[in-house]
């Protein structure tokens, strides 16, 4: 690559006539898009790259220590030629000691492999991505600013996205860009993502439909008669309560028909949660009719082979949501609304069990769920919906007058 001179900034003693100042001197373009500056300081002065992002931003890093009072040794301190050099390996992510400072984009890609390593849902890398433009996934973390980031969340609301909705796609963006910081010590500006993508506060309100057992029944029918792939799916999640993800990872050597107490799954758990996801399984009883349809379906397959397969053959996907389309048709033939999902199925469960009066503990280990979690979602429905059983409990007390009538005590 052919030198790049500048007489203001090649040799120590003019660059030493500069006055000091945080502002760089002179950046001299050494490469399309790559420049280079120097920072006069009252010690040695400091060489400093300025890269394009490539969307009319850029950013800077400071590269060495200039030559001013100590002989360039190439490494830590250097003169003009190896400054651009270093500035030029920097600006193409090829400096090996200490790599240029890592995009948004890049802290997005990072945090998908670290879910795939960790066992965690990689929709969330994919929501972080979706909501950022260009210029954003091409910044550096380093320099993200907290009005920046702010006018990203308020621009989501702005746009007619729910709170709720906002707060779940932020949360992996907060989470991807935590964990660039945790690799790289140079990001320092944390308080830019806690305080710009703070939650919107009062975006969490329990909306769940509940379906009675007569409104799942019809459901199930329903989805048989759309596709019997589907229908034994849909089957599973309203007899289980399963999440779609969960029922997926259903494995044939999961269907225990032999158990003493009768058949049942041992489900996978799901992949949320913080940290290392450690995918236990626990059993869920299921009735017999359920388990013959499982044991048909399974047929001959091998024991790690998925359960639930669609017609096609292939597993579901539930990333993918494919069971959708077939699920909404489904519900629309049993005559109801477009707001209920397959998470209906899941919602009704746990409404039934807890009125059955099953313990909360066992229902919040049979769904794979919080005790917290069942209270801060269900327990107005379950207010609303348990005054039969309520009733039952109430002390019967006659009115005064009856009370001390005469013949009362006889």
């Amino acid at each position: 690559m052919p030198r790049r001179r500048s007489p203001r900034l090649e040799t120590r003693t003019a660059r030493l006539k500069l006055a000091g100042r945080k502002k760089p001197h002179h950046f001299a373009a050494i490469s399309p898009g790559i420049a280079l500056g120097y920072r006069r300081c009252v010690s040695a002065g400091r060489w400093v790259v300025k890269v394009a992002d490539g969307h009319g931003g850029n950013w800077t890093k400071v590269v060495g220590l200039a030559d001013d009072f100590e002989d360039a040794d190439g490494e830590h301190i250097l003169s003009y030629y190896q400054a651009q050099d270093k500035a030029r390996a920097l600006a193409r992510g090829k400096d090996t000691e200490s790599s240029r400072p890592g995009t948004v984009a890049e802290a997005i890609a990072d945090y998908d492999k670290d879910l795939i390593a960790r066992g965690g849902s990689r929709a969330n890398a994919r929501r972080a991505k979706t909501i950022l433009s260009p210029t954003l996934l091409s910044k550096p973390v380093a320099l993200l600013t907290m009005r920046e980031l702010k006018h990203l969340r308020d621009g989501l609301v702005a746009k007619g996205a729910k709170p709720a909705s906002v707060n779940r796609d932020l949360k992996g963006l907060k989470a991807a860009l935590n964990l660039a910081a945790d690799h790289d010590p140079r990001i320092t500006n944390r308080d830019a993502w806690r305080v710009g993508l703070k939650a919107l506060t009062g975006a969490y309100h329990a909306r769940n439909t509940i379906l009675t057992d007569e409104q799942v029944c019809a459901l199930v029918v329903a989805a048989y008669a759309e596709d019997p792939a589907l229908g034994l799916l849909v089957e599973a999640g309203a007899v289980t309560g399963a999440r779609p993800s969960q029922l997926e990872r259903l494995e044939v050597g999961d269907l225990e028909l032999d158990h003493a107490d009768g058949p049942r799954l041992l489900m996978p758990s799901s992949r949320k949660g913080k940290g290392v996801k450690r995918i236990d399984r626990n059993p869920v009883p299921i009735l017999g009719g359920l388990a013959r349809k499982l044991e048909q379906a399974a047929g001959t397959r091998a024991a790690s082979a998925p359960l639930l397969l669609r017609t096609n053959g292939t597993a579901w996907n539930s990333a993918r949501a494919d069971h959708r389309e077939g699920f909404r048709r489904a519900a629309a033939n049993a005559g109801l609304g477009a707001e209920v999902t397959f998470y209906a199925l899941r919602h009704s469960s746990i409404v039934r069990q807890l009125l059955a009066a099953v313990p909360v503990r066992l229902v919040a280990v049979v769904h794979d769920t919080s005790i917290p979690m069942i209270e801060k979602s269900y327990s107005r429905y379950i207010g609303d919906h348990a005054d039969a059983l309520i009733r039952r409990s109430l002390l019967d007390i006659a009115s005064p007058a009856e009370a001390t009538s005469p013949g009362r005590h006889a």
